[in-house]
């Protein structure tokens, strides 16, 4: 995949993100349990996932997971929780716009160290642009009405 069409998959993907929160609040209202509505999108993605998964791989791919680390497998649908349990309960106090310029400067920051103790350069650009990112954030956080 190209560099422009990776970005536009991530362009989209976090326009995406709003559109989400907005839907899940509306089934967290409906439902009256942030729970329910947390459950209705892991529900409906293990569904689309799993049809995908085994077409596009076959069940073979699932009988391979026995080989791995069961925690390595357990602790990614955990975090992914915890971020749509964030996302939802930001976008009902917070508002979207301080939700998400949190959490894109929280996902850059930890990006940030990630490389570093990989062993990848972090450039000054890379440092400068989340200060900017950090530094949006109390402007938003200060400016809100």
């Amino acid at each position: 995949m190209s560099l422009v069409a990776t970005l536009l998959l991530l362009a989209t993907a976090g326009s995406a993100l709003v559109l989400q929160n907005a839907l899940m609040l509306e089934a967290r209202s409906v439902s009256g349990s942030i729970w329910v509505a947390l459950w209705l999108n892991s529900a409906v993605g293990l569904v689309v996932l799993t049809v995908t998964a085994l077409t596009a791989d076959g069940p073979q791919a699932f009988a391979r997971l026995a080989s791995g680390r069961w925690w390595v497998f357990l602790v990614p649908g955990l975090l992914g929780t915890l971020f749509v349990y964030a996302s939802l309960t930001g976008y009902a106090r917070v508002g979207a716009v301080l939700t998400i310029s949190a959490l894109v400067s929280a996902q850059v920051a930890a990006g940030v160290g990630f490389d570093a103790l990989k062993g990848m350069p972090v450039s000054f650009g890379q440092i400068a642009g989340l200060v900017l990112l950090v530094t949006g954030v109390a402007l938003i956080v200060g400016t809100k009405p």
